[in-house]
């Protein structure tokens, strides 16, 4: 069994509060991209978990336990049963590591969902997305897997029908940012909400314009602590996007284009002269 896991793409992130076991509270449209990694699933006669891809290497040095690993014992645990065989996981790695755009949960949200099926367990969207919860705030929304609006720290979720299509292309200048220290830099945690999106038609100006008056408020810490990310927008911004604004707590930033056509010349052009960047579309 082959299961995708799609990069997820913060459109804007507005952080609101922050609770008081140090959770912040946040309001972000999310979507997902066409690219993402990729985890193969079989049975096997004791668990193993294998890396391949362009990344793999970042994680098998980590002594860390890999969310893969932790999602495969936590839907387990829930299962409680003798019908979890072992199995033997590959996640082949294409996303960068500490990126903001989900890698890792998406990671984890793809092995409970294809071990759902693979185990046959039964369990519904709604109880993956429970268990999720336990590993990472956004691994519910990646259990979605569908354009929504998150809320709380990211287990509230609605999902958005009528968006345009998006000709988004991803950038990262090739360094992890530390997500504790980028909101550990926030200086304001109590902002204005997300703007009440407007009923969509599938038109991209008028999505445009209401995204221009929506905010990423981690932008600004992971700047200062990133400065490619500046560097990086304004590539994107002179390689013809209309918009370009960091995801989640960076360093990936993504351009919206016209259409395909302008975000494949921008691809191959940032492909060219910034052969070190990942570029993504």
């Amino acid at each position: 069994m082959i299961v995708s896991a799609s990069a997820k793409i913060n459109l804007n992130l507005h952080i609101t509060g922050q609770r008081a076991d140090g959770y912040h509270l946040l309001e972000s449209l999310v979507v997902f991209a066409n690219v993402g990694d990729k985890l193969n699933f079989d049975f096997a006669t004791k668990d193993n978990l294998t890396f391949a891809g362009p990344f793999a290497a970042a994680l098998s040095g980590d002594n860390r336990p890999n969310l893969v690993a932790q999602a495969r014992d936590a839907l387990r645990d829930r299962a409680s049963d003798q019908r979890c065989a072992p199995v033997s996981i590959t996640l082949v790695k294409n996303l960068p590591i500490a990126s903001g755009i989900g890698g890792g949960s998406a990671d984890a949200a793809a092995t409970l969902k294809g071990l759902n099926d693979l185990w046959q367990l039964g369990f519904s969207n709604d109880d993956l997305a429970h268990i999720g919860l336990s590993l990472g705030a956004d691994v519910p929304m990646c259990i979605c897997g569908m354009p929504l609006i998150a809320k709380g720290i990211g287990e509230m979720i609605d999902t958005v029908f009528g968006m345009p299509e998006l000709p988004i292309l991803l950038v990262n200048p090739g360094r992890a940012v530390s997500t504790p220290a980028i909101f550990k830099a926030l200086i304001t945690k109590n902002n204005a909400p997300l703007a009440q999106i407007p009923g969509l038609d599938g038109s991209l100006p008028q999505f445009i314009d209401w995204l221009k008056t929506t905010r990423n408020d981690l932008e600004g810490p992971a700047k200062a602590l990133c400065p490619e990310i500046d560097f990086v927008l304004t590539f994107l911004k002179t390689s013809g996007a209309i918009f370009a604004r960091m995801s989640g707590s960076g360093a990936t930033c993504f351009g919206i284009f016209a259409d395909m056509a302008a975000a494949e010349a921008a691809r191959v052009m940032l492909t060219k002269t910034q052969p070190h960047w990942w570029v993504a579309g």
